[in-house]
Parts: C-alpha cells; structure tokens; sequence
C-alpha cells in the first residue's frame, strides 16, 4: 500500500458515526439530519428528462475533454456569471468537465504537486485538500480562520519561508463552512503573493451560487478585473451539486489557466473520470437554465430566515453572505454537545473540530458545529426548535 495513507484522518463523518455509536434518541422524535452538505431541495425535472433522452449514448465512451456542447454552456455560463469578456473564456482551452468538485480538487494537486513541497489551505477546510495534498507527497500548511478576521484566511500572517515552498493554496469562497466571501482585496493580496512565490491558486467556489444578497466575486472575475486574462495560475472549481441540487450527478467544471488545464487533460486521460454522454448532456441543460437557481436560492433564504428567528436568543446566529450553513458557537465542548443534542432530540449537527485541525496552538473549529440547512423549511424549523428547548434546558 501506498504508505501516504497512513497519514490520512478518519473522514469527519466516519468521526461522527463513531462519535454517535450506541445512542437512541427519542423515539418521538423524528430524525433531522443536518451534519451533511446533501442539498434536499428537489432537482429541477429537466435535468433527468435531458439524461433520459440521451441515455442509449451509454453505449458510447466519452471524450476526457467533454462535448463542446458542455464547455460552450460552461464558458457561456462563466461569462454571464462573472462578467467576463468572451474573448477571454475559450470553450477548447479554459474548461473542463470533470466528475463534481470533489473528484477535481483532489486529482488536480496529484496532477501538479512535487513532493516535499507544501499546500497552504484556510482551516478549518474541506477536508478533501489536506487528503490531496498528503497523497501528493506535500505538506499541509493552515492558516487559521476566525470571527476577528470575519472567518477568511489572513495571508499577511502566513511566514516568508512557508510561501518560498508553497506550489499551491486552496481557497474557499463562499466558505465551507462559515459562508465567509472574499473580496477584490483579498484576492489581490493572493495574486501578488502567487506572482512573488509561484505557487497555483486552486479556487473551490462549488457555494457560488447559494447566497443572500450580493452574487460573490469569482477569482477568474478578480483575475479579469486586474489585467490577469490568461488566468496565470489561477483555476476555479464549480459543481452542479449545490448549484441545482444534483449531487447525485457527479458533475462539475475546472476552468482558469490555459496551460495548466492542458497538463491537467492528460492528466486526466490517464486518471479516466470522462463523465458520461448523457450525464454530459443533463450538466449542459442545467449551466444553460438559471430559472431553477433562483428558486433554489429563495429557498434558503427563506429557512435563513426562520431559524434565525428562533435560535436567536439562544446561540449567537450570524446569517453568512453565502452557502447553506450555519456555523455557530456553541457553550462547550463540539463533539460532547453534539452527542448530547443528538441524545436528546435526535437532530444530527457536525462538530466544528471535525472540520478543523489543531494549528498553531489552537484548533479554530472547537466549541463550534456546523448546521446544515440542507433539509426542507418545516424540518429546518423544526430542528431550530429543538435546539432551542434543548439549549434552554441544559
């Protein structure tokens, strides 16, 4: 076996399963799951019918590449997004399908890292970067996040000689999980940074389109935005997941540096996550439509809104800019108050120090969980009501 494995964590979910191992709750109460980032929201209907009409092209392999058909409806979709000039987003250089955000993220380090060198990621993350990164053979390195900072990685308090060794940095934004969206000025700070040092920014922005007010800057949008239209450097991540509640599709896009993604291709060849032809087909049809994201993010506005109403005098909610959860402190321990709330009410929240390492003294996701408002309005209600009696009572 690859002995990189050995320095693998258990995944935060396996963590929880443990963690919750030989409780019953109530059984009055019926389950309410909000540990997961599974968007319950049904998908829109033309997703299914567009696969289903495409579905004897499973006799058929796919290109690596994706069908132009997809990567036009992704440049189209990143130009309207963004605001990006055409000339600056070309279906054959820029984009790539690939098997969700997931998948992606964690092939992409294994297609450009060398070893011994290191992978600067926020933290807490998505714990998919540092898997990637010790599978590559480099080094995690975390830039603790906090309230004092509104819950987004400092880069000014990142060391000379960690950058000097960095070949890339994950970012977040939207943030998994704090819903925490980066500026202009963010993003200039990075892209200087990775001019000085040479390292790859990795965007994963799957949150994008799940947001209260204000539709969240994009890195290719800031790149554009500062002169930087071949992307040097830059990729983004985006997945139809979140975006039009299909997580079951397994379809997502890298676009940025042209000469990244060419490497990255062949990569890929070699890797085989080639999506199928009518899955292809389905992922085209939804970047084409954003009828159904609307609604979709009216949706979770609307549960924002009622939780919030009741959890407020009991914990303290911050509505985020963006995403779908909510990430609050909480009075003791993450994983003991997880158990007990689950104990006693038999709503399932994740512990925040799952999401999280212990970095530079601390470990920035204790006495924090992470609330998922994935499940439909009455449940969300429903669930912020039990954790209020429960906080109330205990």
């Amino acid at each position: 076996m690859n002995p990189r494995i050995n320095y693998l964590q258990p995944y935060p979910f396996q963590r929880l399963r443990q963690l919750i191992a030989g409780i019953n709750p109530p059984p009055e109460f019926s389950p309410i799951r909000l540990e997961i980032g599974e968007p319950h929201h049904a998908p829109p209907p033309f997703i299914a019918d567009t696969w289903l009409k495409h579905h004897a092209e499973l006799a058929q392999y796919p290109a690596t590449k994706g069908a132009i058909e997809l990567r036009t409806a992704i440049s189209n979709w990143l130009i309207n997004r963004f605001q990006i000039s055409a000339q600056y987003i070309d279906p054959e250089r820029n984009c790539l399908p690939v098997a969700g955000t997931r998948e992606a993220l964690f092939s992409f380090a294994q297609a450009v890292i060398n070893p011994q060198r290191i992978v600067v990621m926020p933290n807490p993350f998505y714990q998919i970067y540092e898997g990637a990164a010790l599978l590559a053979g480099a080094q995690p390195w975390f830039i603790n996040t906090s309230p004092a900072n509104d819950f987004l990685p400092d880069f000014n308090s990142v060391p000379i000689d960690i950058w000097q060794r960095c070949q890339l940095i994950y970012i977040c934004s939207p943030s998994n999980p704090s819903g925490a969206v980066f500026n202009l000025d963010h993003y200039a700070t990075l892209l200087e940074l990775s001019d000085r040092y040479n390292f790859i920014i990795a965007a994963d922005e799957c949150y994008s389109e799940i947001y209260r007010d204000t539709p969240p800057l994009g890195l290719l949008q800031a790149c554009v935005t500062f002169g930087r239209n071949d992307f040097h450097q830059c990729v983004v991540f985006h997945s139809l997941s979140k975006r039009s509640n299909v997580p079951g599709l397994r379809s997502g896009f890298v676009a940025g540096d042209a000469k990244l993604l060419e490497q990255f291709l062949l990569y890929r060849t070699y890797h085989g996550c080639a999506l199928p032809l009518p899955t292809q087909a389905a992922s085209a049809a939804a970047w084409n439509d954003e009828t159904h994201v609307l609604a979709n993010r009216a949706l979770y506005q609307r549960k924002f809104i009622a939780v919030e109403e009741i959890l407020h005098d009991v914990l303290d909610i911050k509505i985020p800019p963006a995403g779908f959860y909510l990430w609050p402190e909480i009075p003791r321990d993450s994983e003991l108050f997880t158990r007990e709330l689950y104990a006693a009410t038999n709503v399932l929240v994740l512990p925040g120090s799952y999401l999280a390492r212990t970095a530079h003294g601390i470990n920035p996701g204790e006495n924090r969980v992470r609330v998922a408002l994935v499940a439909d309005y009455d449940n969300c209600r429903v669930a912020a009501g039990r954790i209020r009696d429960f906080l109330r009572n205990s």
